[in-house]
């Protein structure tokens, strides 16, 4: 479809008066051929394939946006997960490829760049040991650097052993973080049923069915739905409701259909994806939470949260593969807490709980996001939040997520407050009957019998 001049007039006046952005073009970029046995070679090898790969990227996203009058908030990489590259590698300690990425994401401008990340539903590997215990220092030593661990998919089942390791790192982060908030958590996330080709951070990673580079972009438009349904009477139907979200979410793939098709065609890099991704901001009015209450919940986590956040996605789904052959990455809602003033007000009110949250994680894009609890907070109790989460993405063959920040220092009712797009946290209340088995039994959750497809 060729993009109209009607398409980009509407666009102009949703970035205007609406906070529509380009939340983030990402470079996917495979880094397999930087692998050596000698850890600072391979080093080497790495920072000067992301300095010659990207030197133009930031360049081109700030004349595009110049050019189309779209905010392109983020220009970030994504990287073959470090475990696999440093299989070769000799030295125990993978913290100076961590400080080689983020070195070479400062040299060419980037924000983040992701994929220093590990592969672990089935089994982990020597390399992949390695790379987990070595994520709370790299975390700790790197601004732009962000680490995932996949733990669990819908055909290999939950490798429980990792889920006890990430809870450890995940704590061990959070307490060299802990004069910044501890936020080396915000830059960790666990999944089941990762992805390859997300463009969004902090789970991004370039993986092993991709091109050598690709560009994929992420859309972002929560403000956008927000005001069309503040339009609608509260005497239109939930049809009627989830016809005016897909038509709008079509209009704002278009937008980045345009702008991702333009930074490919520039670059010389072929597309990847567009993701569609109602990822909310701090800024007023910009919220995922405000939307669930326009369609008619009283307050978010109030009850009918989660029917409204399902209509939502499934909306935002439809509304987005009508509007792009190459949607993908992770496209639909996310319920980021501490990136979305909704759902700041709603936890600080009493409506929404980690409970709440987890219950919604069932219909949303992915997971337990941005969630500050308290810094006393005990591995099994992690373990075993993570677990929950795996488990809802493993059986119901979706990605799930978990990116907890054990707020060193602070108890409930306090706040993290970490500036620009990772807003401010509430500390959330857990509960702390895990016990003190469950997450030492180790061994493999097993597959689901719907794995069983072949």
């Amino acid at each position: 479809m060729q993009v109209t001049l009607k398409e980009v007039s509407e666009t102009l006046a949703m970035v205007t008066e609406q906070h529509l952005d380009i939340r983030t073009i990402t470079l996917g970029l495979s880094i397999r051929d930087c692998a050596h046995q000698d850890r600072d070679v391979c080093a080497q090898r790495i920072y000067d394939r992301l300095t010659s790969a990207a030197e133009n990227l930031v360049e081109t996203a700030e004349q595009l946006s110049r050019d189309y009058g779209i905010p392109i908030v983020n220009k970030r990489i994504a990287v073959t997960p470090v475990a696999e590259v440093c299989a070769a590698v000799k030295a125990t300690d993978l913290v100076p490829i961590a400080a080689a990425l983020d070195k070479a994401a400062a040299a060419v401008g980037v924000d983040f760049v992701g994929g220093f990340s590990a592969l672990v539903q089935k089994g982990i590997s020597s390399a992949d040991t390695r790379l987990i215990a070595s994520i709370p220092e790299a975390l700790a030593v790197t601004r732009r650097v962000c680490s995932s661990v996949n733990v669990g998919s819908t055909h290999a089942g939950i490798n429980m052993d990792a889920v006890w390791l990430m809870a450890q790192a995940i704590l061990k982060t959070a307490q060299l973080t802990a004069a910044e908030d501890s936020i080396g958590c915000a830059k960790l996330v666990v999944f089941a049923n990762a992805v390859e080709d997300n463009p969004f951070m902090a789970g991004a990673f370039h993986g092993s069915g991709e091109a050598e580079a690709v560009i994929n972009v992420g859309v972002s438009g929560p403000g956008v739905v927000r005001a069309v349904l503040a339009e609608m009477p509260a005497s239109a139907d939930l049809t009627a409701v989830a016809e005016k979200i897909k038509a709008t979410t079509f209009k704002i793939t278009r937008a980045g259909e345009l702008i991702a098709r333009e930074a490919s065609r520039r670059l010389g890099i072929q597309m990847g994806i567009l993701d569609l991704s109602l990822a909310p901001t701090p800024a007023a009015g910009d919220s995922v939470a405000e939307i669930l209450e326009a369609i008619g919940v009283g307050r978010c986590g109030g009850p009918g949260t989660t029917a409204a956040l399902a209509l939502l996605n499934d909306a935002v789904k439809k509304g987005g593969v009508m509007a792009s052959s190459s949607v993908g990455g992770l496209s639909g809602a996310f319920i980021p807490v501490s990136e979305d003033a909704g759902m700041i007000a709603a936890v600080e009110q009493g409506a929404l709980s980690l409970e709440k949250l987890e219950a919604m994680t069932s219909v949303c894009s992915v997971g337990l996001d941005m969630i500050a609890i308290p810094g006393d907070t005990s591995a099994e109790t992690i373990f075993g939040i993570i677990a929950d989460e795996m488990a809802i993405g493993v059986i119901n063959n979706k990605t799930t997520a978990v990116r907890l920040i054990p707020a060193a220092g602070k108890q409930v009712g306090e706040r993290l407050d970490f500036g620009g797009l990772l807003g401010s946290a509430p500390v959330l209340a857990v509960n702390r009957h895990a016990g003190h088995i469950l997450a030492h039994r180790g061994g493999r959750f097993p597959a689901p019998l719907g794995s069983l497809r072949n």
